[in-house]
């Protein structure tokens, strides 16, 4: 039984150029997929390559009071915010209890994401009962249409309400664009006829008899109200960014109000309804490209149970009104960021939001529409840009740390090993090159930046990949001192080495994991860093460092033991070398030796 172990040990030991082949491909694959992708540098995070901060201060909202719960609930949104916009390192925590500090490391639109963090009001959508330019007349684009997602393509009828819905909504705007010279009293009329059809039972048979509106028509508001909306709406000015600012202000869900939104750089001012569904109520909204009906991008959306019956319920009553009535604002924070029309009833929880959408405006709205209700309002209390020129002083800091930790490592293995530190040396430049190609290929894959702390994390990787070769020549050696030859010293010291290293590393890998589920912000950084180049650790000392030890091993510089390759067994004090001997049979070996009294 023993005869085939042998063989199949020593047919093992013969072949270790199967491993080293293996990781060669692995680097020469990793390697090109690198330079295919376009990133051949790790991105950095804020604290090396700049970016911007942004302190936030919570205000309590209706209802909602500034507690840990609704904080972390505001970090997570956020975060998720600013992550929809594929931002890399970006970190949202908390600082104190009522604050929210945001990194934006540089590379990023941090002017996008800004706006996106800071829209802190709650996203609600309301219908339209009015809607023109403000401001410089200029041609604007058709609204973009919702429709329901029953089918994967809509059917020709469906196609061709949705584009008569659209022109006679473009032809409004454009008509309301071409004569801002209205008069008062007429734009006054066809703004208190929206309100009153507003608050009739039926919004969709009051608004097609807006016209010749009864005058006994109930009124929820009262006229002191309806004529202070009037004024606000015939008053507002979108094309400044005060109006803009205070258009809406204050305002709840259950009020009609006024707000602005652009359509292709023209600034547009709206009537809106009270809301008829709560932006809480979007379960999920992710931006599409149809490829199917070549529509371009498209935002489709899906409702909770609440939600959905309530936007199939307001679109049923918007599909039977004409341009502009027949489209619902998207309001986020008093900003209209999107009036899609609406041509039929949208049941089932879902919907999609086509137009001319560009990939980012599409992504833009929904991550507004995914991420929109934040359980608290903020108020931006300063904004800090952390310069480049700053990042690039600690990385080179960094970097030089890390250099002279690698030198005096070498030093230390060459002084020691000797000839064995050309295996050690090797062995740490093919862990270098695989984890700075990791890194730059996880850079775009899942948003992983280098900031100081992870380089920190590097810098102590090398002392645990230089220990993993410590261990395994320490056991040769030890084996050595036994009396054996180099080869069978190579093979028996590589199990009780291999346990070691395992442990050591597992371990090392462990703290690792807990400090990255535990910690926040930069300091998740650091984890991951050592948590990866520990993996790699194991890879390096599997795959190559046993491998290309075996191989020197024939070699008759190591083999012979040469005063310079390390293995010299008179320096390492061996012991002769081991002799195999019969022991005797019995009584016929001869006399036993005599023992002393």
């Amino acid at each position: 039984m023993a005869a085939p172990k042998k063989g199949r040990s020593a047919s093992a030991q013969s072949k270790p150029g199967r491993s080293l082949a293996l990781i060669l491909i692995a680097i020469v694959a990793l390697t090109g997929g690198m330079f295919l992708s376009g990133h051949t540098t790790p991105r950095l995070g804020i604290d090396l390559a700049g970016g911007t901060s942004i302190t936030l201060e919570a205000k309590a909202d209706q209802g909602s009071a500034i507690n840990k719960a609704n904080m972390d609930t505001a970090v997570e949104i956020m975060n998720r915010r600013v992550n929809g916009l594929g931002v890399s390192e970006a970190e949202v925590q908390t600082q104190g209890d009522s604050n929210i500090i945001v990194n934006i490391p540089k590379g990023t639109n941090s002017k996008e994401a800004r706006e996106q963090v800071g829209t802190t009001a709650k996203l609600y959508f309301r219908p339209v009962l009015a809607s023109e330019a403000s401001g410089t007349a200029a041609s604007a684009s058709p609204s973009p249409s919702a429709s329901g997602s029953s089918t994967a393509s809509p059917s020709a009828s469906a196609s061709a309400s949705a584009s008569a819905s659209a022109s006679a909504s473009a032809d409004e705007k454009a008509s309301s664009s071409a004569s801002p010279s209205a008069s008062a009293t007429s734009q006054g009329r066809a703004v208190t006829d929206a309100l009153k059809a507003d608050s009739t039972p039926s919004a969709s048979a009051s608004a097609s008899a807006s016209a010749s509106a009864s005058p006994s028509a109930s009124a929820s508001a009262s006229d002191t109200d309806t004529a202070a909306l009037e004024a606000e709406y015939t008053d507002l000015d979108c094309s400044k960014a005060s109006a803009r600012a205070a258009a809406g202000e204050g305002a709840k869900p259950a009020d009609s109000t006024v707000g602005c939104g652009q359509i292709q750089g023209v600034w547009y001012k709206y009537l809106l309804g009270p809301a008829a569904v709560d932006g809480t109520e979007v379960d999920k909204a992710q931006a599409v490209y149809d490829t199917q009906t070549a529509a371009g991008w498209q935002v489709t959306m899906d409702f909770n149970s609440a939600g959905s019956k309530k936007f199939a319920d307001i679109t049923a009553e918007l599909a039977q009104n004409s341009a502009p009535q027949n489209e619902f604002g998207i309001v986020l924070d008093g900003e209209v960021v999107s009036s899609p029309y609406v041509s039929s009833s949208i049941t089932g929880g879902q919907a999609q939001i086509s137009g001319s959408f560009t990939q980012d405006e599409a992504q833009n709205l929904a991550n507004m529409l995914s991420y929109g209700a934040l359980p608290l309002s903020f108020q931006e209390q300063s904004v800090t840009t952390v310069t480049a020129a700053l990042g690039g002083d600690q990385l080179h800091a960094g970097l030089l740390a890390g250099a002279i930790g690698l030198a005096l490592v070498v030093i230390y293995l060459v002084a020691y090993y000797r000839g064995l530190s050309l295996i050690a040396i090797a062995s740490l430049l093919v862990s270098a090159a695989l984890t700075y190609v990791l890194m730059s290929l996880l850079g775009p894959a899942i948003g992983f930046a280098l900031n100081l702390p992870a380089v920190c994390g590097a810098i102590v990787a090398i002392g645990i990949t230089a220990d993993s070769f410590i261990v395994y020549f320490e056991r040769v050696r030890d084996e050595i001192r036994e009396g054996r030859s180099l080869r069978p010293a190579v093979e028996r010291g590589w199990p009780r080495a291999r346990r070691t290293i395992l442990v050591s590393d597992f371990v090392s890998f462990l703290a690792a994991a807990v400090l990255f589920i535990v910690s926040v912000g930069k300091v998740q950084g650091f984890a991951f860093t050592l948590g990866l180049t520990t993996v790699l650790d194991v890879v390096v000392v599997f795959l190559f460092t046993k491998p290309l030890m075996t191989l020197i091993a024939r070699r008759t510089f190591f083999a012979s033991g040469h005063k310079w390759s390390g293995l010299d067994p008179k320096s390492l004090g061996a012991k002769p070398p081991l002799r195999r001997t019969r022991r005797p049979a019995g009584p016929a070996a001869g006399p036993a030796e005599p023992k002393e009294a």
